[in-house]
């Protein structure tokens, strides 16, 4: 993390259901600027609070899920899903109009509670994503809420290893029409595939970010008004790009991706609901 405070303040809120030693009822934290330039929360050593990177976030509060209903579209227009192989070790692009296949066409992301990625990685400063394709494939990422910018990383497990290499969902604060921002991100070649592209070692993608425009979108859930993202992201190995559609509750409600290849990923919130009542 880089040593430089952006901005310092005292948030109040009355925590409940916290399990660690110090449970917090006053949180001090500083947002500064970690190293691919994204503000994160920034504790004293002290606060071991496992929630503490949670408790300010205002969309992707403990125990909300989202479901997201998806589309791969081919560079030639086709629309296409993928089903995961028997033994779950790899996935297959499959037909909509092939009956004898079992599509994945959805996806849950859930917040966990907690901080279980810490027990990989031990200086996890991220609310924890879990995103589920099926009760026996999921993955766990992270996403970082506070109000100075919103990130989250998109899923990457089976197919959706292919976003790793496009624009992250991301709106940094003032939410207003002409705000621009940049990241960087390093990219290996475990993300390689030859059904989107091959390399060798790193990359490096430089991302560019602009709120575009305010619309206001017809979806499962009703109309939904929302920030227009447009982004795109440069490496030796080409260009991707990610329209996203961003509101105050529901977070990212649409993300429109341009792949590597050209191909299209579409994902559109179906489905939200709060705290612990998702089926």
């Amino acid at each position: 993390m880089k040593s430089t405070t952006i901005i310092v303040f005292l948030l109040f809120t009355t925590l409940t259901s916290c399990q660690s030693k110090n449970i917090l009822t006053q949180n001090n934290y500083k947002l500064i600027v970690d190293d691919d330039g994204i503000l994160v929360e920034k504790f004293d050593s002290t606060v071991d609070d496992e929630n503490r990177y949670n408790h300010n976030n205002v969309i992707y509060k403990v125990g909300n899920c989202f479901k997201y209903k998806f589309e791969h579209i081919t560079v030639d227009n086709r629309k296409k899903f993928f089903k995961i192989i028997a033994d779950n070790s790899g996935w297959e692009f499959v037909n909509e109009e092939d009956k004898n296949q079992t599509p994945i066409k959805s996806l849950t992301m859930e917040v966990a509670n907690g901080n279980p990625l810490a027990n990989y990685i031990p200086d996890n400063n991220q609310t924890v994503l879990i995103y589920k394709l099926t009760e026996d494939s999921y993955s766990t990422t992270g996403a970082i809420e506070n109000e100075g910018n919103i990130w989250i990383h998109p899923p990457r497990d089976k197919y959706f290893e292919i976003l790793e290499l496009n624009p992250f969902p991301y709106i940094k604060a003032p939410y207003e029409i002409g705000n621009k921002w940049s990241w960087n991100l390093i990219i290996g070649d475990m993300w390689a595939d030859g059904r989107w592209k091959l390399w060798q070692g790193q990359i490096e993608n430089k991302y560019e970010y602009e709120i575009t425009d305010k619309q206001t979108l017809k979806t499962d859930i009703g109309k939904i008004e929302c920030f227009v993202i447009e982004s795109n992201a440069i490496s030796r190995i080409g260009e991707t790009k990610l329209t996203a559609y961003f509101n105050v509750d529901y977070g990212f409600v649409k993300l429109d991706y341009i792949n590597i290849d050209g191909s299209k990923t579409n994902l559109e919130l179906a489905e939200h609901v709060e705290k612990k009542n998702f089926k």
